[in-house]
Parts: structure tokens; C-alpha cells; sequence
């Protein structure tokens, strides 16, 4: 009611109204931050006597006396206004969008008017689509036959049930950026991963939550982005073998065609590039998928194992399958960016039952193939012509993933813990800067750190499982408590056990692995 009242007067520029208060009112002022027009009112306006009002002066008495007789409501607004100002996002488009997982009859087709992040450029559904099957039709899919091979028949329950565990724990990530108003509609209040932790942490220690998930991502997209290095670094060099290239110059060479990355403003540019990353992955598994088919007489011979024989090698595929599905870190970020945030659910769904079907399919007609021969990784099974083929698609994937989780980093480095202001003076200077030396870092590590895949393992295990499965589900648990109801919040206890386990494990794994990697040393 105070929002219509109020409209009907912005054509005016300045008022002066008296009736028990002189008072002036500039106008147009944002209704949800009118609260504090109100507040700075109560406290310097001064009394003077009464005279008649007239229709516009009687108006306006009638809603300051509204205002006056609910001074807890207008408490009440001032604290919601408040967190809008803490979290920067709560505008008037936002409070007209439903969350993913409301039904509220509003929508939000255009960017904000309002708000610090309203230039930010938008992208479609079918643009959020890419990069997250980008995310997760990563170079991991390479291992799934192999982590077949050592799961069994539960390796193919593990690939339906990770896409459907990473795929719920996406939308119960991105259902607590959002918190119900009085009205029951679901408004966008957070903005990060880090303040989810933040209000999560906010009674015990405001800041440390904030901080902790802020230093997870970075270390996991710095390793991802350094994998994807030393993974081009070494397809270069296996497929241009017949050049004199060592190692260091493939490496120099990879760097040098990344050196654009730093230029990447917004997550338009990412999707395109994710496109044609989805495209080199999809010939990739077409390739593989189609040699196997001619290869289908063999079949016959193939049985997986009915039971787990090798503990050690089902916690590797547990690893393996649950996280070629990650894409959590990325996900408020692109939901934000989201032209319709209405279709997050289904965009997650369908990108999961994608892949889910993919990954199925390729690991099954490869395994059948190749039996106990199959290798680490499935390109190593292939004759010598057409590995050369795939690698080449290889190393065209692995460069044009490198900028999601490299623009990620930055972004996180930028704003979480740098505190830059893309709008200040010289930001562009200290952005580019910023860019070039986290460009630089991976290249140095890849370059220098000794067992860099166990070390890896160790990271990945620990910040993947935390990201992926753990955080999405206690957050969840401890924001939505009294919403969820009995089967939700088993569902959450079960994965953050599974997220226990997976970490557990895959520490155990890696430190194994790195005891052995220098005794043999």
C-alpha cells in the first residue's frame, strides 16, 4: 500500500508538507529504502502548529501516523533494508524474482535497474547450459572406464547416483541464496558462496566462514586451472611429435595462447568458449563410442565384476565418477547472471541427465571393448592414428576450459579477498595486473611442483569433496531447517556423510600414493 501511495507522488520534485511536523520530502526516493527517509524524519523534524490540511497534506498525515502507530514494523523494514545494503542484491527486480525452487507467479526477464550489479551482462539459459556441461564433461571423463573397470556393477549405480546427488546439491546451493519476505516470495539476498557461509557462520565467528569457503575456491580452481595446463603441455607435446619441442617450450607455447584469458570481462565470452569446449568433448566421446561399436564382436568376452575385489581401487572410482560431475563453485555466478532464473532447475537437470547418459554410455561400450586391458586413460587404448586425432580434440578442450575456472579465480580474488572496486580509478590497471600474475602462478607450478597429480589428489579430495558435497548440504541444513521437512533433511545428513567419506578416503589415497611416489624415488 505504502509503495502505491508513494508512486502517485514521484511526478513531484520537492514538497513541503505541514501538519504536526514541518517537514520536506525529496522525491523520487526507493520505496524499500523510504524506511530510513522515515527514520531520519522522526529524528529531526520539528513541531509547529496545526493548521488544516489539504487532500495531498491529509494523504500524507494519514501515512506518517501509519508509519508512527508501527514503529516495530518500520524496525522490522529498516533491518530488511539492511541486509540489502549488506549483501547488494536484494533490487527491485530481485524481489520480484521466484527462486529455482519457488512457484511464485513472477519473473525476471531483463537485468536490475537497481542494485551495484545491475550492468553486469546477462545470459540465457541455454548459455548457462554450456558452461555448466562444460564444467562437467570435463577430461576426468576419460578415467570413467577404467574407474568402471575397478567398481564393477556399482561403478554404474555410482554414475546415475552422482549425477542426481550433484545435481540436487547445485539447487539446494543456489536455494540458499535466497530467504523469504513477508509476502512468501523468495528473494535473491545473498550473492556468493561466501555469504552463504557468512550467514551460516554469522552467530559464531561473522567472518571465518566467509573466508574459509573463499580460500577452498581458489585453491581448487588454481589446481584446476594448473591441471589444465599440464594436460595441454603434454597433449602438445604427444601430438606434435614429430617437431623438436621439449616440454618446457609446449609449455611456454600453452601459456602464450592463454595469455588472452586476462582480457575476459564477462560470462558471455566464457559461454561461447564453453560451447565449443561442449563440441570438442561430444566428438571426443563420439570418436571413442563409434571405434568401440566396430569393435562389438568382442563384446561377448566382457563381464564387469559382480563384486568390489580392490578397496582401494573402488575409492579411487567413488572419486573419479563424483567429481567429473562438479560444478557447484560456479553455479551462484552463473545463476546471477541468469536472463530467466526461473529455468536453473530445469537448465541443472537437463545438463546432469546429459551427461549422466553420456558418460553411461561411453564408459560401458569402452569397457566392453577393452575388458581388463582398459587403461587409466581410454585414449591409450587407441590406435596410434586415431589417438592422434582425439589428442588434438583433447588439447583443444583442455585450453578452452582453462578460462571458466581462471576467470572464476580472479573473480573471487577480485572481490572476495582484494576488495577491488571494478569502478574506481586505475581498477582495470590492478585487474589486468591481478590476471597476469594468476596466469604466471600456474604456469610456475606446473612447471616446478614435483608430483603434481598426487598433490592434486590430496587438494581435490579435500577442497572438491568440501565444495561439492559437504558445504551444499550442512548450509542447506542449517539455513532451510525449519522449512525442509523429515525426507529432505535425511537426504542432506546422508550426503554430508557421503562428502565425509569421499574426503576421508581420497586423503588417505592421495598420502598413500605420495609415500610410495618418493620411496621409489
Amino acid at each position: 500500500m505504502e509503495s502505491k501511495i508513494f508512486s502517485k507522488q514521484t511526478s513531484v520534485d520537492k514538497h513541503t508538507f505541514s501538519s504536526d511536523y514541518n517537514v520536506t520530502v525529496h522525491r523520487p526516493v526507493s520505496p524499500p529504502h523510504f524506511c530510513v527517509a522515515v527514520a531520519q524524519f522522526k529524528m529531526h523534524a520539528q513541531p509547529v502548529f496545526p493548521h488544516r490540511c489539504d487532500g495531498l497534506d491529509l494523504r500524507y498525515a494519514l501515512w506518517m501516523k501509519r508509519f508512527h502507530a508501527g514503529a516495530e514494523e518500520n524496525q522490522g523494514l529498516v533491518v530488511r533494508d539492511e541486509l540489502a545494503h549488506t549483501y547488494g542484491d536484494v533490487c527491485r527486480c530481485d524481489s520480484q524474482a521466484s527462486s529455482p525452487e519457488s512457484q511464485a507467479a513472477f519473473r525476471t526477464d531483463g537485468p536490475c535497474e537497481d542494485g551495484a550489479h545491475s550492468t553486469r551482462p546477462k545470459i540465457t539459459t541455454w548459455e548457462a547450459g554450456w558452461n555448466v556441461t562444460s564444467a562437467i564433461q570435463g577430461i576426468f571423463v576419460l578415467g570413467l572406464p577404467y574407474a568402471l573397470l575397478q567398481s564393477g556393477y556399482m561403478g554404474l549405480l555410482l554414475l546415475v547416483l552422482a549425477a542426481l546427488i550433484c545435481s540436487y546439491t547445485g539447487k539446494i546451493l543456489v536455494s540458499c541464496l535466497y530467504e523469504e519476505d513477508e509476502n512468501g516470495h523468495s528473494v535473491r539476498v545473498r550473492r556468493t558462496y561466501e555469504d552463504i557461509a557468512t550467514a551460516c557462520c554469522r552467530h559464531i565467528c561473522p567472518y571465518i566462514g566467509g573466508m574459509v569457503v573463499n580460500a577452498a575456491q581458489v585453491v581448487e580452481l588454481v589446481m584446476t586451472c594448473i591441471l589444465y595446463l599440464v594436460v595441454s603441455s603434454n597433449l602438445m607435446c604427444h601430438s606434435l611429435f614429430f617437431l623438436p619441442l621439449t616440454p618446457a617450450t609446449c609449455s611456454a607455447i600453452t601459456f602464450l595462447i592463454l595469455v588472452p584469458c586476462m582480457l575476459i570481462r564477462d560470462l558471455r565470452v566464457l559461454s561461447r568458449l564453453s560451447l565449443f569446449c561442449s563440441l570438442a568433448q561430444f566428438l571426443i566421446t563420439f570418436i571413442v563410442i563409434g571405434y568401440c561399436l566396430r569393435q562389438s564382436s568382442q563384446w561377448a568376452s566382457r563381464r564387469l565384476s559382480a563384486v568390489v575385489v580392490d578397496f582401494d581401487g573402488f575409492q579411487v572410482a567413488v572419486g573419479v565418477i563424483i567429481f567429473s560431475y562438479t560444478s557447484q563453485i560456479y553455479l551462484p555466478t552463473l545463476e546471477e547472471s541468469m536472463t530467466n532464473r526461473l529455468d536453473f532447475n530445469s537448465m541443472i537437470d537437463w545438463t546432469h541427465i546429459l551427461a549422466c547418459v553420456l558418460k553411461t554410455a561411453f564408459s560401458v561400450v569402452a569397457f566392453l571393448t577393452w575388458g581388463e586391458e582398459t587403461k587409466e586413460v581410454i585414449t591409450d587404448n587407441l590406435p596410434t592414428a586415431l589417438r592422434m586425432v582425439v589428442n588434438l580434440c583433447l588439447l583443444a578442450k583442455a585450453l578452452l576450459s582453462y578460462p571458466l575456472p581462471f576467470y572464476a579465480a580472479a573473480e573471487i580474488l577480485q572481490t572476495g579477498v582484494l576488495k577491488l572496486n571494478s569502478s574506481a580509478e586505475g581498477s582495470e590497471r590492478g585487474t589486468l595486473l591481478l590476471r597476469g600474475s594468476l596466469l604466471l602462478l600456474t604456469l610456475i607450478m606446473a612447471l616446478c611442483v614435483p608430483h603434481f597429480s598426487l598433490l592434486m589428489g590430496l587438494t581435490g579430495s579435500v577442497t572438491g569433496a568440501a565444495m561439492t558435497l559437504l558445504l551444499p548440504a550442512l548450509f542447506h541444513l542449517q539455513l532451510k531447517w525449519t522449512q525442509l521437512d523429515v525426507s529432505h533433511r535425511i537426504l542432506d545428513l546422508l550426503i554430508l556423510l557421503l562428502g565425509c567419506f569421499c574426503s576421508v578416503s581420497g586423503v588417505i589415497c592421495s598420502i598413500k600414493g605420495m609415500i610410495t611416489a618418493f620411496e621409489d624415488k
